[in-house]
């Protein structure tokens, strides 16, 4: 794929739905979605159902998402025209936590050990079947300090990652969900400002930043978005 100054500056220029419908012109089969379905998933949903609806959507269900958010997708996915393919761990988390023991509690290591098995390598596996290479994903700035130089490209070991919405502002998300009529994630209006699995998220607190409410403070990244050299596993 050209990521060349010229391709940059005008996919720069670009309104993110002119984005997605350019890069489906470009690369068709080659692409692929990711949605965790949450709290601002329906923004990169509603976007590919109208503007590439035959785009594959990837969903990993770590086994450990919170009941709200296992509701909310079954009602993202009633909504809109989806090509969803879901993947799962190759180990249930019973057999995980019999085995392992419960590696969120167990430091950098076991945090580590848990995203590899959860979701790196469920999200390989789902790029290696469907023979996709570039991965779109939801991605933005304004998220998180280990977001905010990211490029509108980034090469991933073998897949190229490219991030649509990756200029928006909170404000702006939050205006096009008023626009488009779309479902909050229940666990907003509790003070979540983040969603991951249920173990590892709790909502935000006073003078906090979303930063604080994933892993305790000490984690952002789940592994899926850190650079290419984060983990054992071949992306």
């Amino acid at each position: 794929m050209s990521t060349d100054p010229d391709t940059l500056k005008a996919f720069g220029k670009m309104k993110a739905y002119e984005r997605i419908q350019w890069l489906q012109q470009e690369y068709g089969s080659r692409l692929v979605l990711s949605t965790s379905f949450g709290l601002q998933a329906a923004v990169m949903l509603d976007l590919i159902s109208k503007h590439a609806p035959e785009v594959p959507v990837i969903w990993i269900d770590t086994g450990y998402l919170f009941p709200e958010t296992y509701q909310y997708a079954d009602d993202l996915k009633q909504r809109f025209d989806l090509n969803i393919k879901e993947y799962q761990p190759l180990m249930t988390a019973a057999r995980q936590e019999a085995l392992h023991g419960k590696l969120w509690e167990q430091g950098e290591e076991g945090n580590t050990k848990y995203g590899l098995i959860n979701k790196v390598e469920p999200m390989n596996r789902a790029l290696s079947e469907l023979g996709t290479d570039i991965w779109i994903s939801g991605l933005r700035r304004s998220q998180s300090s280990t977001r905010v130089d990211r490029p509108y490209f980034e090469q991933q070991k073998k897949t190229l990652k490219v991030y649509p919405i990756l200029d928006w502002t909170d404000v702006q998300v939050q205006q096009y969900y008023r626009e488009h009529s779309l479902p909050k994630h229940p666990l907003e209006a509790k003070g979540y400002q983040t969603m991951g699995d249920w173990h590892s998220t709790s909502p935000v607190g006073e003078g906090q930043s979303a930063e604080h409410s994933r892993h305790g403070g000490n984690k952002y990244e789940c592994g899926l978005h850190l650079d290419s050299g984060a983990n054992d596993f071949q992306i």
